[in-house]
Formats: structure tokens, sequence, C-alpha cells
């Protein structure tokens, strides 16, 4: 059993009067800080240390994606120790979006106390600005980059009924809501909240559609939440071979026929396609004239 105390301290999305009076005692009383960033871990510090006396032994050490396996070790070494650990990412929670999940696991598989400081945290500040729904949410953090694995996601989305939450890079924002749109239909409610706690925060609210035109261009400035309105969780009945072949009569091939229902199923691309391919194979053997046929003009 390990003596010390690993503290997972919350920290300022933006406005630094956000920090807890807890949260700023336990960063100056700490022996070991492990930050995501140690230069805006400074800068914060330099706010916390103006506050009240300060451990003069504290140290700071980096504490990031690339280097958590290791680090981890070292912050249990420093557990057993006695000494008094706090994570902080570079703003929010650490291990919600941000390192800090691995170095609790290892902490309470080493048997040491674990305490978390709560503090902002953008999901749920963008998710209260919104004016949908707050009884039930699901947090997804960043949807996928690649825009098959995103519509698939969304897919699977489509009839759940918790409002759902996103971060979102600005520059994906316009693609992401219009995948979203494709998915939920125009009409979802959804709202935008952007620079969150800071002095340009702005909460845009309106349906995926309007933020979707909104932002097809121009996209929105800062770091961005978005927050989008739960399904009814009624499940229509969908003929997905009644819908390929429909769409492949129009003219459209396997692939992007697949692609089209990914949004409104929630099926794997691969899966579509392969069924798509099949349909495409059975019209062209149904159709004596198809050069494609082997047996076509035979006889």
């Amino acid at each position: 059993m390990t003596e010390g105390t690993l503290f997972v301290v919350g920290t300022p999305i933006g406005n630094l009067e956000d920090l807890s009076i807890r949260a700023a005692r336990i960063l100056r009383e700490a022996d070991l800080i492990a930050a995501e960033d140690t230069r805006s871990a400074k800068h914060l510090l330099g706010h916390v240390d103006a506050l009240g006396a300060v451990n003069p032994a504290r140290r700071l050490i980096s504490y990031f994606e690339g280097n958590e396996a290791g680090r981890a070790e070292d912050i249990v070494a420093a557990l057993a120790a006695g000494q008094r650990v706090a994570v902080i990412s570079e703003a929010g929670m650490p291990g919600v979006s941000d390192p800090g999940a691995r170095v609790v696991q290892a902490a309470v598989t080493a048997g040491a106390k674990v305490e978390v400081i709560p503090g902002p945290s953008a999901a749920l500040a963008a998710l209260v600005g919104s004016g949908l729904p707050t009884d039930r949410f699901t947090f997804f953090g960043f949807p996928p980059r690649e825009a098959g694995a995103r519509r698939e996601l969304f897919g699977t989305l489509r009839h759940d009924v918790a409002t759902l939450i996103f971060y979102e890079a600005p520059d994906r924002v316009g693609a992401t809501l219009a995948d979203l749109s494709a998915a939920f239909g125009p009409g979802r409610r959804a709202s935008l909240g952007r620079e969150l706690t800071k002095i340009y925060e702005e909460h845009v609210r309106g349906t995926v559609g309007e933020l979707a035109t909104k932002y097809a261009v121009i996209p929105p400035r800062g770091e961005c939440t978005l927050v989008v309105e739960g399904g009814t969780g009624e499940i229509p009945t969908i003929d997905v071979n009644a819908e390929l072949q429909k769409l492949l009569d129009e003219g459209l091939g396997p692939k992007d026929a697949a692609a089209r229902l990914v949004v409104v199923t929630g099926k794997p691309r691969r899966q579509l396609y392969q069924l798509a391919l099949s349909l495409q194979r059975g019209n062209r053997a149904d159709d004596p004239d198809d050069p494609a046929d082997p047996d076509a003009g035979a006889g």
C-alpha cells in the first residue's frame, strides 16, 4: 500500500477566476506537479503562488500523451515515497479528452489514494448554456477526423435519445455539422459553444442545418463544443437492400450508395459496400443486354 496521494486537479478552461480555492491550495502544497503543458502550468502557478505559501520542495514535470506510460511509473514511485502528486491538463479535467486516465489507473493499481478536485468543464458549460435537455446526455470527445468514420458514428447515434456533446476543431466544425445534418436531419436542434468562460464566449443556437450553413465557408474562432438534441428513440424499419437498390437505380456507384446509407443506418461502410456490389452484380446478371454479362448476346 502506497502512502502518497494523487490529486487530479481540474483547472480553468479560460478564466483564471474559475480556479477553486481548494485546487489552488493543493497546487501550492504539492510535492510534485505533473502537467500536460509545463508552459501553461507555469502561468497558472504564477497566479496560484501569489495566493499563499508554496511548498519550497515542489517540482514540476511534463506529463503528456507521448510520455504518459513512463511518467505514470515515475508518479507511482513518488506516491510510494509518500509524496503528494497533482496532475493537471492544459485546461479542464485530466483524463477527459486529455492525458490523466493512465496515471489514475496506475495509482489505483498501486493502492494509492486518489482525490479528484472538480473544476471547469467545457462539455458541461456548453450543455447548460445550450438550452437543450440536460437530464440525459452523452459526451463523445472529438469525433473521428476521417469523414467516413465520422458519418458511420453519427449514423449509429441517429435515434439516441440523449443530448449529444462533441468537441471539435474550428476548421472541422463545418464538415461535422454537415454530417450531423445528413445523419439526423437538418431540423435537429443544436448549439455551438465557443471560447467558453473567456471574454468572447458565445452560444450559437439553431438547427444543425442552420449551423452547417453558417459555418460551411467561414469557420468559427476559438475552441468549440457542439451540443446536439437527442432523437425520439423511435427506430423506423429501413429496408437496406431496397434503399441501396434505389440509389443504384439512380446512377450511384456502390461506394457512393454505401456512403449515402452510412449516415442513415449506422451500419459499417464495408458491409454496405459489399451488399451494394452484390446487388449491382445481380442486376447485371439479370440484364441480357449488359456487356458485363459474359452470356450477353449469346444465342
